[in-house]
């Protein structure tokens, strides 16, 4: 159900490309969460256009150009020791909130819940907070064209004495 009322004029066929549209966007999302947690620059990248997109990531800092997100994710994320990956993520967008301005152009939030294991630091991170994000067509398929992420709050504590993580074989 979009966000937005249709206008009383739409069509019954404008409507239902509102709802595709709507489903293409936080399908989008979702593949953009789980390139995350999956550990997989291709997909994560491909989730944003190709250039010029606005990218914001509060402490992790603001990037000129994707591929220099892309660079900051790989670093932290393929980062390994031992048999494992010394970061272990898991993102959940919840509550999105879109706004279509046009057949090819949109606006998103979502709430982020987020838990992280720092196995460097032996530390669990628990975060809360929001994506605002503007979506655009490109290539017939829709893509980040802004990215901005707000810490609302997180929490960070150490793993406890003898934990012990298994991280599956596909990873």
């Amino acid at each position: 159900m979009p966000s937005e009322p249709a206008p009383p004029s739409s069509s019954l066929a404008e409507r239902v490309a509102r709802l595709e549209a709507r489903q293409e966007i936080e399908e989008l999302k979702y593949r953009y969460l789980r390139a995350c947690d999956h550990k997989d620059p291709e997909a994560f990248r491909a989730c944003f256009i190709r250039e010029g997109a606005d990218i914001d990531y509060g402490e992790l800092g603001t990037f000129a150009t994707v591929d220099d997100l892309v660079t900051l994710f790989e670093r932290i994320a393929l980062a390994r020791h031992n048999e494992g990956h010394l970061v272990l993520d898991m993102h959940h967008g919840v509550h999105p909130e879109i706004t279509f301005l046009s057949s090819t152009e949109a606006t998103g939030r979502w709430t982020l819940r987020f838990r992280q294991l720092n196995l460097a630091e032996e530390t669990e991170r628990v975060l809360c907070g929001d994506y605002d994000d503007r979506y655009v067509v490109e290539d017939g398929a829709w893509r980040l064209a802004k990215h901005h992420f707000r810490s609302l709050w997180s929490l960070t504590r150490p793993l406890p004495k003898g934990y012990v993580v298994d991280e599956g074989a596909h990873l």
